[in-house]
């Protein structure tokens, strides 16, 4: 496992994992109004031990009821109607509306770098590569998704990010290769030598199934390729071979026949310096269950109260509110063997049953704290996938424990780690349709990928009315002790340049000189 520089002093940073994620989303059939810390009825959050157990234990982590309100706790109830109200430290800083397009070719949002086993980010032969969810620009924005397959961008390692834009290499797979007729997120490692491993989501959409294949609506699966680099760019051929890694089992995850709007995907593969000789795999999910039965109903340790709490809620209430039909979960499995083309599924990392039906790109980061390691969990969500009474901004949130499965406890006890700036006052929006009146920038980013050293990558997706469909300026948070602040001395206050996923690892020799390792912009004002 690599360590990382970190951002803040005397403690080491490792990625364990990330994921990237997109597509359809789940609708939360009832909404209530927003609680805020002004009722006076916010209660206290749910205690967790962060207790580490092994990996292949039955136990799951809770982001529970309780955690969730301390967003509204937390929030200014006395924002002005479309201010922002979620607190400076953890709204992320203002896209300007005149932010640039990186290509005119495609729309481009979900984004993940070229790793290794270790998850380091690699430079190969001085070129740094990412790799998106693409469509072409001349279909709708918002009709993106069912047309979605997987991209690759490069730029030599040394290049300013300021002045050096990305460029496009195409589609990654050859046309009619993968085992559906959309391709959606995942991840991208190096093997060995100038093999590459790519883990995506195949999903089969309203256009119907590919020829030669079962057409099955979403799956995990992989496909080997070669890279290639010279002094003139990169290139990829292979990816002719697509193999099903995973499907949901109906038992630990939703299945297609539970709920037509079940969520399995975004894999992404890493090793636990803790269990070594193991490869881990997390990704997004949702609890088993047929939608809308007794069995999927919400129960106390879905809400997390403390014994006592004045400010709770019953389950009846809960249940009667149709909050039961959010079921979000963090998956994980595990390699059964050594080209990862075998994987058995284990429980769930965190469920958010009851709170959400969306927890997309799970990431876990291990760092050194006073001596010990911790395990961040980090996953980002919508602020229309909520459950009825509960209410937060699209964004990056955060969990942290003593092990990859521990009783994670939420950061900053809500669990939001990075909002777009948003009145969360006035009820949830969707991005192609905003309230008049709130906040122009409650949709800026989304998709956010969390980097070494605590950078964060996401895509533009709506800036006061201009759609993105582009790389969003870099930004940084700080996280230590089970707390997250966003680092406005970072970059241009706090903004950093437009698409920077920097690489800490050179790979097939250097070829050129690797760039400054962070970019500043004089603060204005």
């Amino acid at each position: 496992m690599s360590t990382f520089r970190n951002p803040l002093p005397h403690r080491s940073l490792r990625r364990a994992g990330a994921v990237a994620a997109a597509g359809a989303v789940a609708t939360t059939l009832l909404v209530a109004a927003p609680t805020s810390a002004a009722d006076g009825d916010v209660p206290e959050p749910t205690r967790h031990t962060q207790k580490a157990y092994d990996p292949e234990a039955d136990f799951t982590a809770r982001w529970t009821r309780a955690d969730a309100r301390q967003i509204m706790a937390q929030q200014d109830a006395s924002a002005s109607r479309g201010e922002n109200s979620v607190p400076q430290s953890q709204t992320m800083p203002e896209i300007p509306k005149d932010f640039p397009t990186m290509t005119d070719e495609v729309w481009v949002w979900d984004t993940w770098s070229l790793t290794d086993e270790s998850a380091n980010q690699l430079s190969y032969k001085g070129w740094d590569v990412i790799f998106s969810l693409v469509a072409p620009r001349d279909i709708p924005f918002d009709d993106r998704h069912w047309n979605a397959r997987i991209g690759y961008f490069f730029r030599p390692t040394n290049a300013d990010p300021r002045t050096t834009p990305w460029k496009y290499g195409g589609y990654l797979f050859p046309d009619d290769a993968s085992i559906s007729t959309t391709e959606w997120s995942g991840s991208t490692r190096l093997i060995r030598g100038n093999t590459v491993q790519t883990f995506y989501t195949a999903t089969t959409g309203p256009k119907g199934k590919r020829p030669g294949t079962e057409g099955k609506p979403a799956v995990i699966a992989s496909s080997f390729g070669k890279i290639h680099a010279d002094r003139s760019g990169v290139s990829f051929d292979g990816f002719t071979q697509h193999t099903e890694l995973l499907e949901p089992d109906g038992t630990l995850y939703q299945t297609p026949e539970q709920n037509q709007m079940f969520a399995f995907r975004d894999p992404f593969t890493f090793e636990d310096p803790a269990h070594p000789g193991k490869t881990f795999m997390v990704f997004e999910g949702n609890s088993a269950g047929e939608r809308g039965s007794d069995a999927t109903r919400c129960d106390a340790s879905d809400l997390g109260y403390r014994k006592g709490e004045e400010n709770g809620e019953t389950v009846s209430q809960v249940n009667d509110s149709g909050a039961y039909y959010q079921r979000a979960n963090i998956g994980l499995a595990v390699a059964e063997n050594k080209s990862l083309t075998r994987w058995k599924l284990l429980p769930p990392l965190l469920s958010a049953n009851c709170v959400n039906d969306q927890t997309e790109r799970p990431q876990v980061y291990i760092q050194r704290e006073n001596g010990k390691l911790k395990y961040y969990l980090f996953t980002i969500s919508h602020q229309f996938t909520y459950a009825a009474g509960t209410r937060g901004p699209d964004g990056v949130y955060g969990f942290v424990g003593d092990g990859i499965r521990s009783d994670y406890q939420p950061l900053n006890d809500s669990g939001l780690v990075l909002g777009s700036p948003t009145d969360l006052n006035l009820p949830p929006d969707r991005p192609e349709s905003p309230t008049q009146g709130q906040n122009p920038r409650q949709f800026q980013a989304y998709s956010h990928y969390v980097q070494p050293n605590g950078l964060v990558q996401s895509f533009i997706d709506n800036v006061d009315g201009r759609r993105g469909g582009t790389l969003a300026p870099t930004v940084k948070i700080n996280f230590f002790g089970g707390k997250s602040t966003v680092d406005r001395e970072f970059g241009d206050n706090g903004l950093g340049p437009y698409g920077w996923l920097p690489t800490n690892k050179h790979v097939g020799g250097k070829g050129f000189t690797k760039a400054p390792a962070a970019p500043r912009a004089e603060k204005r004002g």
